[in-house]
């Protein structure tokens, strides 16, 4: 699997300079906020920091929709069969749910790793999209991936920096951090890589095609189907749908409902007492021992290994946290 690195917006001279004193007032301001590792979440509801004194093992979960920030650090990235690899004001974009496995590389207490973390959904993407008669176009003809890489510019770094300057006024947060994810919206959607930030397909999920099948097995990932059943409803050829499906999540529709099961009987088992054969049944496993080789395949040990191990680890807060 070759390593995939950054290579647009290249920061040269000055605005190398520029650039890194916006992140590091951005740190001084996070640091302030919280020195405590984890995912810490702030008074702005859609705002959390994540922070890690230390380099994480590999962990594997879900990426849901958000856009989050390094401001310090490095991070790698697994995406089907693709590592890519990210650093300080670089962002990951995930536009749908994307089962993929993340680890932060090389930080230490000295110099931990850092990013800011904003959730959003997919209306309120298009919402400002159509406000605004922004329309973008796709540069090519094939597919991206729900999830990709780019980097910040100064703006971008600016809105955060307003964005956090709110933590220290609460009574205005509610009403203006929502003005400022949206002008947030707006500035990734008029970019460079807005192409990829408003993929049509992925947005109106109540017309026929890949974005209607991705839709229907997140809400239905515990009922069997075939992909000839799933491609016949959403008026596609079986060839059509796994190709366009693969494209943008990496996998083909039934991998892509595997990884949400195993992730969701993980999830809980993790947060109460259920077994691991009530967790399988839970999420459509109709054999105990098949869910058991495939949660071993994904995770690397049997279920109720893994759960023992990730409550006693600081591993257990999770791949989002991570």
């Amino acid at each position: 699997m070759p390593e995939q690195r950054l290579d647009n917006h290249v920061i040269t001279g000055k605005n190398v300079s520029i650039h890194k004193k916006a992140l590091d007032q951005l740190i001084d301001m996070t640091d302030r906020i919280t020195p405590a590792d984890g995912r810490t979440p702030t008074i702005v509801p859609f705002l959390s920091i994540i922070r890690s004194s230390r380099e994480t093992q590999r962990s594997t979960g879900v990426l849901t929709p958000s856009f989050c920030l390094i401001l310090q650090g490095t991070k790698r990235l697994y995406l089907g069969q693709e590592i890519f690899h990210y650093s300080a004001g670089d962002y990951l974009a995930s536009l749908i749910d994307m089962p993929a496995s993340a680890q932060v590389i090389g930080a230490t207490e000295e110099s931990p790793y850092m990013g800011l973390r904003i959730d959003f959904t997919t209306q309120e993407i298009a919402s400002v999209a159509m406000e605004a008669q922004i329309v973008t176009e796709p540069k090519e003809n094939d597919l991206s991936a729900g999830a990709f890489i780019g980097k910040a510019d100064a703006e971008l770094l600016d809105i955060f920096f307003r964005l956090l300057k709110l933590i220290d006024k609460p009574k205005e947060v509610r009403f203006l951090s929502e003005l400022i994810k949206r002008e947030m919206i707006f500035n990734l959607l008029s970019g460079d890589f807005g192409h990829l930030f408003f993929q049509k397909v992925l947005f109106d999920q109540r017309a026929d095609g890949v974005g209607k099948a991705i839709q229907w097995i997140k809400e239905n990932y515990a009922r069997s189907f075939t992909v000839e059943e799933l491609a016949k409803s959403c008026n596609m050829s079986t060839s059509g749908l796994h190709h366009k499906f693969k494209a943008i999540t990496t996998m083909g529709p039934l991998q892509y409902q595997k990884q949400l099961r195993l992730q969701e009987a993980r999830r809980q088992m993790l947060s109460g007492p259920m077994g691991a054969t009530m967790a399988a049944l839970t999420v459509g496993y109709e054999s105990p021992s098949q869910f058991n080789r495939e949660y071993r395949r994904l995770f690397g040990l049997p279920p109720l290994q893994d759960i023992k191990a990730l409550r006693k680890s600081s591993r257990a807060w999770g791949f989002e946290d991570s």
